[in-house]
């Protein structure tokens, strides 16, 4: 779960939502695709050497973009919250021949690890990196894109949204990664800026004519959302 486009050194607390018991996670865990040797690597060196290492997509949302993004085939992909490229790298694995995929962070502190471990992929040619808000990098990307992926700011998830809906092709697919935001988005004692944000994100996107969407309890919660 993570928080990508706030620094690193911000004090952002963080929680991790279960919605399995630990057996069933565990037999998740078995039952699936190892990790990739790379995304292990960089998985270890992210809690070596960034503060806030739980904001890492993490194996199993890993196994997931991977997968969706392998289906679709994507020859233009957005993610906005890079962190350390866990994600990205996943997402690029989908890539068709001659894809790109842009993605986005505010935090350019981060520059080493991601350059680092995008050149070791052996895809750098197909990943470009932005440092600076999302806001004002997005509208100078150029789409149609295919498959965007947002794990940023929770306040700007509406944003986003606005910023990219009308450039997803037709069929084409967003993912918000945290739309559950441990629960806090279904409890009224809890009025944060954050899980406010997330739920009127959340009725924007149900009330959206234009798309088809759902919310899968993989981990902290992810918006499936199709373009029609």
């Amino acid at each position: 779960m993570k928080h990508k486009q706030h620094s690193i050194i911000q004090d952002v607390t963080l929680h991790h939502m279960d919605f399995f018991p630990k057996h069933l996670t565990e037999y998740i865990e078995h039952h699936s695709s190892a990790e990739d040797p790379l995304l292990a690597e960089l998985n270890r060196q992210t809690h070596l050497r960034c503060l806030m290492p739980q904001m890492v997509s993490g194996h199993q949302q890993g196994l997931f973009l991977e997968l969706i993004s392998s289906l679709m085939q994507p020859r233009c992909i957005l993610e906005v919250g890079t962190f350390t490229g866990y994600s990205a790298l996943c997402l690029a694995k989908g890539l068709a021949v001659g894809g790109v995929l842009h993605t986005i962070d505010v935090n350019a502190e981060l520059e080493p690890i991601v350059e680092e471990f995008f050149a070791k992929s052996g895809r750098a040619n197909q990943l470009r990196t932005y440092w600076g808000a999302a806001s004002e990098i997005i509208p100078g990307i150029e789409g149609p894109f295919d498959l965007v992926f947002i794990d940023a700011d929770k306040e700007n998830y509406s944003l986003y949204y606005d910023l990219v809906i009308e450039r997803l092709r037709p069929g084409g697919l967003i993912l918000a990664d945290n739309v559950l935001w441990s629960g806090k988005v279904t409890d009224p004692k809890h009025s944060d800026t954050e899980t406010v944000a997330l739920r009127a994100f959340a009725q924007k996107v149900a009330e959206d004519p234009r798309v088809h969407q759902m919310i899968l309890s993989l981990r902290d919660g992810i918006s499936v959302i199709r373009k029609y």
